[in-house]
């Protein structure tokens, strides 16, 4: 039963690099792919279409601090909080990163047709960010307990 714990508290130490890292590639070929088809049907603004399809890599980012802050001995006792915060965090920051593509690819969508909207349009990708931002601290503050 202790091995058992054990391996979900490692599992807990990387799941939040490894699924928020999904979700950033996830997100990313969403808002990419409507980069591209965009592109074929302007003239410019190249720069800001690409630009705007990265937003989701951040995601990655979070994950791994997340998992540094986690990286300690896995003892029993603290293997579930370990897997929780990692698991739960991880869980999250994918679903956000996915989420994000969406918004990066409907803010591409728009500015086509309409550029003078551009920073309205990025607007809700800004706020899925913010949740994002949101869960990284939760994990980083409830680490330092564990």
């Amino acid at each position: 039963m202790n091995e058992l714990m054990v391996l979900f508290g490692w599992v807990g130490i990387f799941a939040p690099m490894a699924l928020a890292t999904v979700g950033s590639i996830c997100g990313c070929a969403i808002a990419g792919q409507a980069a591209i088809g965009v592109m074929l049907d302007t003239e410019s603004g190249y720069g800001k279409y690409i630009g705007v399809s990265v937003l989701p890599s951040t995601q990655a980012i979070m994950g791994i601090v997340i998992m540094f802050a986690l990286n300690r001995a896995v003892t029993p006792q603290i293997a579930g909080g370990l897997f929780g915060i990692g698991f739960l965090a991880g869980i999250a920051l994918m679903i956000c990163a996915i989420q994000q593509g969406y918004c990066c690819a409907s803010a591409i969508n728009a500015t086509k047709n309409k550029p003078e909207i551009f920073g309205l349009s990025i607007a809700p990708a800004a706020i899925v960010e913010g949740f994002a931002v949101f869960i990284f601290v939760f994990a980083l503050v409830i680490s330092n307990g564990i």
